[in-house]
């Protein structure tokens, strides 16, 4: 079942178009800071986004966490790294793929918190059910027991999916008066010996390259939504926020 649009008359909204946004290979704070832009910049009229993006080698972490007590954790990575503006644990990053999407507080009107993740991720489920996999949400799972951790890949929320008792990625959502935003990760490749990175879909046996995971993860979201994806990319004002982000 599609998206329930309640639009109004004469709103940008009525043909359910979103920007598309693609971005690749940037550092943490590019990535997060593009992230802050298009949730702080959205209006309740604006058309909706749907971005995915890659990774330099970096980390993030939550919102609640000490940035700098994990970046002398990690020296290794040369200061890339950044705050997320959602809760959730330390994530690391350069194997993954990333979502990002914005809608209207409208579109899911209605939901419960709870109910707008079940809602958004829904499009992952479709996404690894068409790649082959029989995915689940944690809560939906007798003998997983919810929990959290400081690593993100290490605890288990109830609206992280899970393959085969494993789980792939993550979820946070930062919500205002006109926006519901949510961002989540797509580990793609193998990075072995760190429990705390957690497993991706190359462990599971499954290659994909980023550009066949966009693809698909594309696919999945028309299919579950029942919208069309209109190639963007940052406007002027957007830009000149992005710049003053990155001078700060």
């Amino acid at each position: 079942m599609g998206l329930v649009i309640r639009a109004k008359k004469n709103n940008c909204n009525d043909n359910n178009d979103f920007r598309f946004l693609t971005t690749f290979n940037k550092s943490a704070k590019i990535n997060m800071a593009i992230d802050r832009v298009i949730a702080k910049n959205f209006k309740s009229n604006d058309k909706p986004i749907l971005r995915f993006y890659t990774w330099e080698n970096s980390f993030t972490v939550g919102a609640s966490q000490n940035l700098l007590a994990y970046a002398k954790r990690y020296p290794k990575y040369n200061n890339n790294y950044a705050k997320r503006m959602t809760g959730g644990g330390t994530l690391f990053h350069g194997h993954d793929l990333s979502y990002s999407v914005v809608f209207p507080t409208m579109y899911l009107k209605g939901l419960s918190v709870k109910e707008s993740y079940e809602k958004i991720c829904s499009f992952l489920l479709v996404f690894y059910k068409k790649i082959g996999f029989d995915a689940q949400y944690a809560k939906d799972i007798e003998n997983i027991t919810l929990s959290k951790s400081e690593f993100c890949q290490v605890g288990f929320e109830a609206y992280d999916i899970i393959i085969n008792g494993i789980k792939i990625g993550g979820n946070a959502q930062k919500r205002s008066k006109n926006m519901i935003f949510q961002h989540g990760s797509i580990p793609l490749k193998s990075v072995n010996n760190c429990s705390e990175v957690g497993y991706s879909l190359e462990d599971l046996g499954k290659s994909l390259s980023y550009e066949e995971a966009i693809k698909e993860l594309k696919l999945s979201f028309i299919e579950t939504f029942n919208v069309q994806l209109n190639d963007s990319s940052l406007d002027e004002k957007e830009n000149i926020c992005l710049k003053q982000l990155l001078e700060n």
